[in-house]
């Protein structure tokens, strides 16, 4: 069979695949894009995912094409609906006393009224950034601030599984200005590609698609007024952290690092991206810097010790605290809850506050009252 009459049978195929409650299937309505075929039976095409699709739409369509005689295997690249910006809807409002912190000064280019925009960020995966992020996103909340969290870890979407959620976004608005409201929970809204895939669900994306996917995060979210908007930046240096710094102005970035040697290393390499985007790194966070033995109570140094200290000292940033390993960390984070939520007086937590509070004084940013 010639790769054209194989792109014919898979559209054929996926033309059976329907919406359950409109009932028309995704070839006709426009859900499926640039399909392609090669001779070696691969195929690859985009999903246009709405706001009134479900999720499983995108997993059926796979497994119908990939069902096909002579597919060999598939690809799908999931996008969202390109919609024209309405500029930000106001949102569930934070209840803070007036005067209690200053009035967010709208951010220039793609966001509405954000006071301060913080990226967390590490060199490598695998060192708690995610938890980092959510933490900070949570204490925050809990200080009394207005905060929203974007997870721009695309490939590594977390943030639905630590703040518990699986609801689906909803869109909002008339035809053409249509905005994505955010989901809330434990006071943060949120927002993840995550919300939107499947839960076994890859996202195989390349460059340019996931730079379009986080603007319109950031440009088609109606995050209202907000004083933090967090940023939980994918591990390392690629596409994704060059399109958020060249599209947004960020008043920080966090960084997030273990003590030992290979993970310092590539924090280095991350701090000076910062640098050269000019992007001002607010500290360096040391996490799973010691484990204290529940049967002795001594300190052992899984990962070493001292190494993102050290390593603020030579760059000569600020050292904003360390995070020792807690089960608390995990318990929490699998029951949907950040750990200051969760478990706030295990010892993790009370680190995380520390962090928290050294953000806020790095960002000139009140304690409301």
């Amino acid at each position: 069979m010639s790769a054209h009459e194989l792109r014919r049978s898979v559209m054929s195929a996926l033309s059976t695949v329907t919406h359950p409650t409109t009932g028309s299937d995704v070839v006709s309505a426009g859900n499926v894009q640039d399909l392609h075929v090669d001779e070696d039976g691969s195929v690859t095409f985009g999903f246009l995912l709405r706001g009134d699709d479900p999720g499983d739409m995108v997993k059926r369509a796979r497994e119908t094409a990939e069902d096909v005689a002579g597919v060999t295997s598939v690809k799908v690249n999931v996008q969202l609906p390109q919609m024209t910006p309405a500029g930000s809807s106001g949102g569930p409002g934070g209840g803070l006393k007036p005067g209690s912190v200053p009035a967010p000064t709208p951010k220039p280019g793609l966001l509405g009224s954000v006071g301060h925009v913080v990226a967390v960020s590490s060199g490598k995966g695998g060192v708690g950034k995610s938890m980092v992020a959510s933490n900070l996103a949570a204490a925050l909340a809990l200080a009394g601030h207005r905060v929203g969290l974007l997870d721009a870890d695309i490939y590594g979407p977390n943030i639905p599984l630590m703040f518990g959620e699986e609801r689906r976004p909803q869109v909002s608005g008339a035809k053409g200005s249509e905005m994505i409201e955010p989901l809330e929970a434990h006071g943060v809204r949120l927002m993840s590609l995550g919300f939107l895939l499947d839960k076994d669900q890859p996202a195989i994306m390349r460059g340019p698609l996931i730079a379009g996917i986080l603007k319109q995060f950031l440009e088609q979210v109606a995050w209202g007024a907000l004083d933090v908007l967090v940023v939980d930046m994918p591990p390392g240096t690629g596409d994704a952290q060059l399109s958020l710094v060249q599209t947004i102005d960020l008043d920080g970035a966090v960084m997030v690092t273990t003590p030992q040697e290979v993970s310092t290393g590539d924090v280095r390499r991350g701090i000076k991206m910062f640098e050269r985007v000019n992007t001002r790194v607010l500290g360096i966070v040391e996490n799973m810097a010691g484990l204290a033995c529940p049967h002795c109570d001594e300190v052992i140094d899984v990962f070493g010790t001292g190494g993102g200290e050290a390593l603020a000292k030579e760059m000569k940033i600020d050292f904003l605290g360390r995070v020792p390993l807690d089960p608390a960390v995990r318990e929490a984070g699998d029951a949907g809850r950040p750990t200051v939520v969760g478990a706030p007086n295990s010892a993790a937590a009370l680190a995380l506050v520390g962090v928290t509070d050294a953000v806020q004084e790095r960002l000139g940013i009140l304690v409301p009252s």
